[in-house]
């Protein structure tokens, strides 16, 4: 089990929940837009949110926008270690740096104490594109070697400072290094990992690639914290993110739906239906399985374990809890019907 970190009031790492993080595209110094970006990502589910801090303006903006929102901030800082040191005295409630990126350990030594003052964790955040230039010779380019031996190499520094409440994250755009990485580390180092596949792209590349590096640690028993990155707003991130979180089997807040792929004995037009149901059931929050298949005879069986159904037929269907048939209703009142053994659940 990984050591435990606080990031505000959200626990990461030490067997708490997996949390999920976005990060903002709005300028931070644009306080109005970039609160309300948080406000639309916390209604979505987001658990932890980060800012770029560029420059002193958005350093500076930190506290108003802390003030106005209800889930920890983040700030991800690169060179300047003086932006993190502004950050600190905002009451950010993490620290985002790659101690290799801003300055002499003097400079390291300055934001540790800084966030030992104020008890803010730091992650260190190694990215495949901006590895040492030794490490990257040392193993012939940005392998799962090289990213792990330099986050730990900053984690020493960090702990050579006597600074411990640390985070790691070691993302690259190939979704084996990022894995080999994320192992090599879960072996080598008790920090709680932040888990993500940098550069996924857009949603229809990035969710495969997301899905495939971070839902595959998870499975491993691998990871305390998640941002899927998407070429997309970030309310798309968050999406993603508790999908991948229910497919893992880590959480059940909301419906989990299960749809057969259709085959030749499908007598309905299964696929929008599926679809009207996923879309219908978005506002809801209880922890159930509801399962769209296409087929009267199997459809029951295969689908035992959901706790609520449809399976399609001739001109009309049926619905099933547990595998029991319940009745069967007219085709185009199956949707209906479900929604309407839904509302019974508790």
């Amino acid at each position: 089990m990984t050591k435990q970190i606080m990031v505000g009031n959200v626990p990461v790492g030490g067997g708490a929940a997996v949390s999920i993080q976005s990060m903002c595209n709005t300028k931070t110094d644009n306080v109005s837009a970039t609160v309300e970006q948080i406000l639309r990502l916390e209604e979505t589910g987001c658990e932890i949110i980060r800012v770029a801090v560029p420059d002193m303006a958005a350093a500076k903006a930190i506290g108003a926008i802390k003030s106005r929102i209800h889930i920890p901030l983040v700030a991800d800082i690169h060179f300047d270690y003086k932006l993190a040191l502004e950050c600190a005295a905002q009451g950010v409630d993490k620290i985002r740096i790659n101690p290799g990126n801003i300055g002499g350990e003097d400079r390291v030594k300055a934001v540790v104490d800084a966030c030992r003052e104020r008890k803010i964790p730091i992650r260190i955040g190694v990215n495949g594109g901006s590895l040492e230039k030794n490490l990257l010779k040392k193993y012939g380019g940005a392998t799962s070697e090289a990213l792990a031996e330099s986050a730990l190499g900053h984690a020493a520094l960090l702990e050579k400072f006597d600074f411990t409440d640390i985070c790691i994250s070691v993302k690259c755009s190939s979704v084996p290094v990022t894995m080999g990485a994320y192992r090599l580390l879960s072996e080598r180092c008790p920090y709680p990992l932040h888990l993500g596949v940098t550069e996924a792209g857009t949603p229809s590349m990035g969710m495969v690639k997301s899905a495939m590096g971070i839902g595959g640690l998870l499975c491993l028993g691998i990871g305390d914290t998640l941002r899927v990155t998407l070429t997309a707003d970030p309310v798309e991130e968050i999406y993603a993110a508790k999908k991948i979180l229910l497919a893992a089997g880590l959480r059940q807040e909301g419906p989990n739906i299960i749809a057969c792929p259709t085959c030749g004995r499908t007598n309905i037009d299964l696929i929008p239906m599926a679809e009207e149901v996923e879309r219908r059931l978005a506002g809801c929050t209880k922890p159930i399985t509801v399962a769209v298949m296409g087929c009267a005879v199997n459809g029951p069986g295969e689908a035992a374990a959901a706790d609520v159904g449809i399976a399609g037929g001739k001109g009309e269907g049926l619905i099933f809890r547990k595998g029991e048939i319940l009745r069967k209703v007219p085709q185009d009142k199956l949707v209906d019907a479900l929604m309407e053994e839904i509302a019974r659940l508790p």
